[in-house]
């Protein structure tokens, strides 16, 4: 019997660095790390290898789709989640974005939009919830004219989203918490789930 090949997992990392990399805000060593680099899923690896965490954050939010992106942020908004005063407002902005992944509708995206200002964009989570409002073919209102968002707004959402969520707390737990956020963004980019347990306390 022939066992056939396994089928190699379809990455969802846009591969379009060109694209991307405007918006990855680099200095002189992520510009000298991706020099010559082909693509974003080569940039990905160099960024990590570099150390450049953030960064490496910045360019997937940007590659990912538009869905897959904010689910991400999502994700890493749960993981450090606050156990406070603070824990249930953002627990329904999270939940409003995560609607809007499950079914991308306009209502969905514009009631994710209004989770976030009554949040007062401050979170992760609110971020999250910009995100998937920014995803759509319109920033106006339903009655008014269209006022298209530029492409690389989601992405610029769900980056600021990504990066709340990894500075909440002590400083000392970023880069870990970075790394299990790249970790999950693969897992995401090859067609999985992402999800990453809550952070012990």
């Amino acid at each position: 019997m022939v066992i056939p090949p396994t089928a190699k997992p379809t990455n969802k990392l846009s591969n379009d660095l060109a694209r991307t990399l405007p918006h990855l805000q680099l200095d002189e060593h992520g510009r000298s790390a991706l020099a010559d680099c082909p693509g974003s899923i080569e940039a990905l690896d160099r960024l990590e290898r570099a150390g450049l965490l953030v960064e490496a954050t910045r360019l997937i939010a940007h590659a990912l789709p538009a869905r897959e992106a904010v689910w991400w942020a999502c994700v890493c908004s749960r993981y450090t989640a606050a156990s406070g005063a603070n824990q249930a407002a953002e627990t329904q902005v999270r939940d409003a974005a995560e609607e809007w992944v499950r079914k991308p509708t306009d209502e969905h995206r514009r009631s994710a939009m209004k989770q976030a200002e009554m949040a007062g964009f401050s979170s992760a989570e609110a971020w999250a919830a910009v995100g998937a409002f920014w995803s759509g073919d319109s920033m106006a209102p339903p009655e008014a004219p269209k006022v298209p968002p530029q492409p690389h707004f989601t992405g610029l959402a769900v980056g600021g989203s990504v990066a709340l969520a990894s500075s909440r707390g002590p400083a000392s737990r970023r880069d870990a918490r970075l790394q299990r956020f790249l970790s999950s963004a693969k897992d995401i980019m090859t067609g999985g789930a992402g999800r990453i347990e809550v952070e012990a306390d």
